[in-house]
């Protein structure tokens, strides 16, 4: 058999030019909205043209604005601690799951996975009615125990950790177990190490959806003390700290900063 060609030059280039092109789309309203960030009042009520694109004397102050118009660094740390709580108690009981529905053997192993699989088809606005309910009588109400303890697992993250865990050898697992380790130990020392780029996947993909999150803080969240960033940020976008729109794109270029930190370091340290 032939080995197969490589396709030609100009398909390549016509392959890339619309990936890159399909990557600039994608950054158009970000650049907007840091542009837009750096700009005076004035500058930003211009019709958008290429020569208004730009802003003619950057105003770095309207962070510093939109930071103490709302409080936002309140609101950035009630947000940073449940995000990072709710990540690192999310994979963990997630991987333990996953663990345990690939590799042990236990009664109603097939029902209890099928279950778990039924949770992903529940609509979400059943789930926090249900979820809400359950806070509310455990006393964790306009707290930040609301904003992490209802996702300390999920049915995909414990779908997508069996499916990674079932890559893990049986034959590594059992010679483990041959050598006396405990199961808790097999998981950490063997399986842990195989399947680490899942639980980083599933780390960020935790983070971004705990951080971003807004409609279940809308609901449970009903003081200044517990509100978190996005309800901030919709709050100064509807006027309520103050009427200027650059101080409120800075105030959205801020909410995003800590999500392309978090994929720059996953991206250059795994």
């Amino acid at each position: 058999m032939s080995a197969l060609r490589a396709p030609p030059l100009l398909l390549r280039a016509l392959v890339h030019l619309i990936v890159y092109l399909g990557a600039a789309t994608m950054l158009v309203p970000l650049a907007w909205m840091v542009l837009t960030a750096l700009k005076s009042e004035s500058e930003a009520a211009l019709a958008p043209t290429w020569s208004t694109l730009l802003p003619s004397s950057p105003r770095w102050g309207n962070f510093l604005e939109a930071v103490r118009a709302a409080d936002l660094d309140r609101f950035y740390l009630n947000s940073t601690i449940a995000a990072v709580v709710t990540t690192v108690l999310a994979v963990s009981h997630n991987a333990l799951a996953g663990y345990a529905f690939a590799k042990l053997r236990f009664a109603g192993k097939r029902v209890l996975f099928g279950l778990t699989l039924a949770t992903m088809m529940v609509p979400i606005q059943v789930y926090f009615i249900i979820t809400y309910i359950v806070c509310a009588r455990l006393g964790f109400s306009d707290n930040i125990q609301a904003l992490v303890v209802p996702f300390l697992a999920s049915g995909f993250g414990v779908f997508y950790m069996r499916q990674a865990m079932e890559a893990v050898p049986d034959s590594l697992i059992e010679a483990a177990r041959i050598d006396g380790m405990r199961e808790f130990d097999t998981f950490w020392y063997v399986a842990r190490p195989i399947v680490w780029p899942a639980l980083v996947s599933l780390g960020v993909f935790t983070f971004v959806f705990s951080w971003n999150n807004f409609f279940w803080p809308l609901i449970v969240v009903d003081s200044e003390r517990s509100k978190t960033l996005p309800l901030a940020i919709a709050d100064l976008s509807a006027g309520q700290y103050v009427d200027s729109w650059p101080v409120q794109m800075a105030a959205g270029t801020i909410l995003i900063v800590p999500l392309i930190v978090v994929f720059l370091f996953v991206q250059c340290a795994f």
